[in-house]
Protein backbone atom coordinates (compact mmCIF):
# COMPACT_ATOMS: atom_id res chain seq x y z
CA UNK A 1 0.00 0.00 0.00
CA UNK A 2 1.96 3.12 -1.04
CA UNK A 3 1.79 6.45 1.41
CA UNK A 4 -1.04 8.01 -0.72
CA UNK A 5 -3.56 5.08 -0.12
CA UNK A 6 -2.57 4.81 3.88
CA UNK A 7 -3.21 8.56 3.98
CA UNK A 8 -6.82 8.13 2.64
CA UNK A 9 -7.23 4.84 4.81
CA UNK A 10 -6.39 7.13 7.86
CA UNK A 11 -8.94 9.60 6.62
CA UNK A 12 -11.50 7.18 6.46
CA UNK A 13 -10.69 6.37 9.85
CA UNK A 14 -10.53 10.11 11.34
CA UNK A 15 -13.63 10.85 9.89
CA UNK A 16 -15.72 7.38 11.12
CA UNK A 17 -14.31 8.67 14.62
CA UNK A 18 -15.29 11.94 14.71
CA UNK A 19 -18.77 10.98 12.92
CA UNK A 20 -19.14 9.49 16.32
CA UNK A 21 -17.52 11.73 18.63
CA UNK A 22 -19.21 15.41 17.26
CA UNK A 23 -23.14 14.15 16.26
CA UNK A 24 -24.10 17.85 16.04
CA UNK A 25 -21.00 18.76 14.19
CA UNK A 26 -20.70 19.65 10.77
CA UNK A 27 -18.19 18.94 8.34
CA UNK A 28 -15.78 22.55 7.65
CA UNK A 29 -13.25 23.81 5.69
CA UNK A 30 -11.04 25.58 3.52
CA UNK A 31 -10.12 25.78 -0.48
CA UNK A 32 -7.10 27.97 -1.09
CA UNK A 33 -5.29 28.74 -4.48
CA UNK A 34 -2.11 31.68 -3.52
CA UNK A 35 0.45 32.86 -5.60
CA UNK A 36 4.03 32.93 -4.39
CA UNK A 37 6.57 34.98 -6.18
CA UNK A 38 9.29 32.68 -4.92
CA UNK A 39 8.54 29.54 -3.34
CA UNK A 40 10.71 29.62 -0.10
CA UNK A 41 10.07 26.79 2.36
CA UNK A 42 11.99 27.10 5.59
CA UNK A 43 14.89 29.05 4.15
CA UNK A 44 15.51 27.00 1.07
CA UNK A 45 15.02 28.45 -2.58
CA UNK A 46 12.95 25.81 -3.76
CA UNK A 47 12.28 26.95 -7.55
CA UNK A 48 15.61 29.13 -7.75
CA UNK A 49 13.64 32.10 -7.36
CA UNK A 50 10.75 31.10 -9.72
CA UNK A 51 7.56 31.89 -8.83
CA UNK A 52 4.77 28.99 -7.96
CA UNK A 53 0.79 28.02 -7.32
CA UNK A 54 0.29 26.38 -4.04
CA UNK A 55 -3.68 24.71 -3.83
CA UNK A 56 -4.81 23.17 -0.92
CA UNK A 57 -7.83 21.94 0.68
CA UNK A 58 -8.12 21.61 4.63
CA UNK A 59 -10.98 19.71 6.25
CA UNK A 60 -11.99 20.54 9.69
CA UNK A 61 -13.77 17.09 11.14
CA UNK A 62 -17.03 18.06 12.13
CA UNK A 63 -15.07 20.20 15.33
CA UNK A 64 -13.58 17.30 16.98
CA UNK A 65 -10.41 19.19 16.13
CA UNK A 66 -9.19 16.58 14.19
CA UNK A 67 -8.52 17.67 10.26
CA UNK A 68 -6.89 16.79 7.07
CA UNK A 69 -4.98 18.83 4.57
CA UNK A 70 -3.59 18.30 1.19
CA UNK A 71 -1.08 20.90 -0.04
CA UNK A 72 0.76 20.94 -3.88
CA UNK A 73 3.56 22.99 -4.74
CA UNK A 74 4.12 23.41 -8.20
CA UNK A 75 6.46 25.72 -10.05
CA UNK A 76 5.64 28.40 -12.70
CA UNK A 77 8.46 27.15 -15.07
CA UNK A 78 9.73 24.56 -16.53
CA UNK A 79 12.97 22.61 -15.20
CA UNK A 80 11.46 22.39 -11.81
CA UNK A 81 9.56 19.32 -11.98
CA UNK A 82 11.45 16.94 -9.64
CA UNK A 83 11.15 19.67 -6.76
CA UNK A 84 7.27 19.99 -6.94
CA UNK A 85 5.94 18.36 -4.13
CA UNK A 86 2.36 17.21 -2.86
CA UNK A 87 2.15 17.38 1.21
CA UNK A 88 -0.50 15.28 3.26
CA UNK A 89 -1.04 16.22 6.58
CA UNK A 90 -3.26 14.91 9.75
CA UNK A 91 -3.20 16.99 12.78
CA UNK A 92 -5.44 17.58 15.91
CA UNK A 93 -5.98 20.74 17.56
CA UNK A 94 -7.34 22.21 21.11
CA UNK A 95 -5.99 24.67 24.02
CA UNK A 96 -5.07 24.42 27.49
CA UNK A 97 -5.40 26.35 30.61
CA UNK A 98 -8.78 28.68 29.19
CA UNK A 99 -10.10 31.41 30.50
CA UNK A 100 -6.52 32.39 31.55
CA UNK A 101 -3.36 34.63 30.54
CA UNK A 102 -1.85 30.91 29.99
CA UNK A 103 -4.06 29.99 27.68
CA UNK A 104 -2.37 27.44 25.17
CA UNK A 105 -3.41 27.13 21.35
CA UNK A 106 -2.03 23.61 19.82
CA UNK A 107 -1.81 21.72 17.00
CA UNK A 108 -0.36 18.64 16.84
CA UNK A 109 0.51 16.95 13.50
CA UNK A 110 1.77 14.27 10.76
CA UNK A 111 3.25 15.58 7.34
CA UNK A 112 4.20 13.06 4.72
CA UNK A 113 6.03 14.89 1.56
CA UNK A 114 5.82 13.35 -1.52
CA UNK A 115 8.09 14.28 -4.80
CA UNK A 116 6.06 12.84 -7.55
CA UNK A 117 8.41 12.69 -10.38
CA UNK A 118 11.09 10.38 -7.99
CA UNK A 119 10.76 6.67 -7.98
CA UNK A 120 10.99 3.92 -4.86
CA UNK A 121 10.51 7.36 -2.48
CA UNK A 122 14.06 8.41 -2.62
CA UNK A 123 13.25 11.51 -2.00
CA UNK A 124 10.12 11.38 0.20
CA UNK A 125 10.21 12.90 4.00
CA UNK A 126 7.94 12.39 6.94
CA UNK A 127 7.59 14.85 9.97
CA UNK A 128 5.94 15.11 13.21
CA UNK A 129 5.43 18.81 14.05
CA UNK A 130 3.47 20.97 17.25
CA UNK A 131 2.64 24.47 16.80
CA UNK A 132 1.84 26.13 19.82
CA UNK A 133 0.72 29.85 20.91
CA UNK A 134 -0.24 31.59 23.86
CA UNK A 135 -2.60 35.08 22.63
CA UNK A 136 -2.83 36.32 26.24
CA UNK A 137 0.74 35.76 27.92
CA UNK A 138 1.83 39.18 26.80
CA UNK A 139 0.49 42.49 27.93
CA UNK A 140 0.20 44.19 24.57
CA UNK A 141 -3.28 42.80 22.84
CA UNK A 142 -2.64 41.25 19.92
CA UNK A 143 1.05 40.77 20.25
CA UNK A 144 1.01 36.22 19.97
CA UNK A 145 4.46 35.07 20.74
CA UNK A 146 4.74 30.93 19.45
CA UNK A 147 6.86 27.85 19.32
CA UNK A 148 6.94 25.50 16.32
CA UNK A 149 8.97 21.99 17.06
CA UNK A 150 9.88 20.15 14.05
CA UNK A 151 10.86 16.25 13.68
CA UNK A 152 11.93 15.55 10.15
CA UNK A 153 13.47 12.24 8.79
CA UNK A 154 13.33 10.47 5.21
CA UNK A 155 10.21 8.24 4.49
CA UNK A 156 12.72 5.32 3.70
CA UNK A 157 15.78 4.13 5.07
CA UNK A 158 18.80 4.22 2.59
CA UNK A 159 17.14 6.67 0.48
CA UNK A 160 19.09 9.48 -1.53
CA UNK A 161 18.71 12.08 1.49
CA UNK A 162 18.57 8.87 4.22
CA UNK A 163 22.00 9.16 5.93
CA UNK A 164 24.79 11.69 6.23
CA UNK A 165 28.47 10.57 4.77
CA UNK A 166 30.97 12.32 5.17
CA UNK A 167 31.04 15.81 2.70
CA UNK A 168 27.19 15.23 2.78
CA UNK A 169 24.07 16.18 4.55
CA UNK A 170 20.94 14.36 6.04
CA UNK A 171 17.25 15.33 5.81
CA UNK A 172 16.84 13.83 9.39
CA UNK A 173 17.09 15.92 12.21
CA UNK A 174 14.96 19.21 13.96
CA UNK A 175 13.80 21.98 13.11
CA UNK A 176 13.02 25.08 15.69
CA UNK A 177 10.95 27.94 14.88
CA UNK A 178 10.64 31.00 17.62
CA UNK A 179 7.56 33.49 16.18
CA UNK A 180 5.64 36.43 17.22
CA UNK A 181 2.75 37.89 15.60
CA UNK A 182 0.35 41.17 16.12
CA UNK A 183 -2.53 42.32 14.31
CA UNK A 184 -3.13 46.34 13.83
CA UNK A 185 -6.85 47.10 13.48
CA UNK A 186 -7.67 49.74 11.14
CA UNK A 187 -10.63 50.84 9.54
CA UNK A 188 -12.87 48.47 6.93
CA UNK A 189 -11.72 48.53 3.25
CA UNK A 190 -15.12 47.27 2.03
CA UNK A 191 -18.38 46.89 3.71
CA UNK A 192 -18.02 43.48 4.66
CA UNK A 193 -14.97 44.23 6.79
CA UNK A 194 -15.95 47.00 8.99
CA UNK A 195 -12.45 46.46 10.68
CA UNK A 196 -9.60 45.26 8.58
CA UNK A 197 -6.50 44.03 10.16
CA UNK A 198 -2.90 44.22 9.10
CA UNK A 199 -0.93 41.33 10.40
CA UNK A 200 3.08 41.64 10.97
CA UNK A 201 4.95 38.46 11.59
CA UNK A 202 8.49 37.69 12.46
CA UNK A 203 9.88 34.52 13.05
CA UNK A 204 13.57 33.22 13.47
CA UNK A 205 14.66 29.45 12.67
CA UNK A 206 17.01 27.01 14.21
CA UNK A 207 18.16 24.12 11.88
CA UNK A 208 19.55 21.39 13.15
CA UNK A 209 21.32 19.61 10.01
CA UNK A 210 18.47 19.35 8.44
CA UNK A 211 18.83 19.47 4.22
CA UNK A 212 15.41 18.47 2.44
CA UNK A 213 17.51 16.72 -0.52
CA UNK A 214 20.61 15.87 1.58
CA UNK A 215 22.44 19.06 1.50
CA UNK A 216 25.27 19.63 4.19
CA UNK A 217 23.94 22.01 7.02
CA UNK A 218 25.52 23.66 9.76
CA UNK A 219 23.44 23.28 13.43
CA UNK A 220 22.92 26.53 13.45
CA UNK A 221 20.15 29.50 13.40
CA UNK A 222 19.28 29.44 9.52
CA UNK A 223 17.23 32.46 8.55
CA UNK A 224 14.79 35.12 9.77
CA UNK A 225 11.19 36.05 8.00
CA UNK A 226 9.67 39.61 8.78
CA UNK A 227 6.34 39.84 6.80
CA UNK A 228 2.79 41.73 6.56
CA UNK A 229 -0.89 40.32 5.48
CA UNK A 230 -4.50 41.44 5.76
CA UNK A 231 -7.16 39.45 4.52
CA UNK A 232 -9.96 40.90 2.61
CA UNK A 233 -13.42 39.82 3.04
CA UNK A 234 -15.12 40.02 -0.50
CA UNK A 235 -18.16 38.00 0.99
CA UNK A 236 -19.86 34.87 0.19
CA UNK A 237 -17.32 33.31 2.03
CA UNK A 238 -14.47 34.38 -0.05
CA UNK A 239 -11.25 36.12 1.20
CA UNK A 240 -8.08 37.51 -0.88
CA UNK A 241 -4.87 37.63 1.23
CA UNK A 242 -2.15 39.64 -0.62
CA UNK A 243 1.21 39.53 1.32
CA UNK A 244 4.87 40.33 1.77
CA UNK A 245 7.49 38.78 3.01
CA UNK A 246 11.77 39.33 3.66
CA UNK A 247 14.17 37.03 4.74
CA UNK A 248 17.60 36.95 6.19
CA UNK A 249 19.84 34.17 5.50
CA UNK A 250 22.05 33.42 8.84
CA UNK A 251 23.11 30.50 7.33
CA UNK A 252 25.27 30.12 3.70
CA UNK A 253 24.42 26.36 3.79
CA UNK A 254 20.63 26.92 3.52
CA UNK A 255 20.67 29.75 0.53
CA UNK A 256 23.12 31.17 -1.35
CA UNK A 257 21.54 34.61 -1.37
CA UNK A 258 21.37 36.51 1.39
CA UNK A 259 18.45 38.46 1.27
CA UNK A 260 14.86 37.25 -0.18
CA UNK A 261 12.05 39.25 -0.84
CA UNK A 262 8.56 38.00 -2.19
CA UNK A 263 4.56 38.64 -2.35
CA UNK A 264 2.23 36.06 -2.32
CA UNK A 265 -1.38 36.34 -3.33
CA UNK A 266 -4.07 33.78 -2.01
CA UNK A 267 -7.70 33.20 -2.66
CA UNK A 268 -9.58 31.38 -0.08
CA UNK A 269 -13.08 29.71 0.09
CA UNK A 270 -14.57 28.69 3.43
CA UNK A 271 -17.56 26.22 4.02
Amino acid sequence: MNKQSIFLVVIAVLATTALGQGKEGKLHGLVDVTFQGKYIWRGFDMFGDKSAIQPTVDLDLFGTGFGVSVMAHRANSSGFEKQERWDYMVYYYNSLFDNSPFVTNYRLGWVYYNYPQWRSEEIDLQEVNGIFSWPSILPVERLVPSYVAVRMWPSRSGSLVGSKAPGTGTASGWFHILMLDYGLPLGGLTPQSPEQVINFHGEIVYNDGVGPFGQNIDQDWSHAVFGVSTDIDLGNNLTFVPGFYYQRRLERAVNPDPDENWVTLSLRFAF
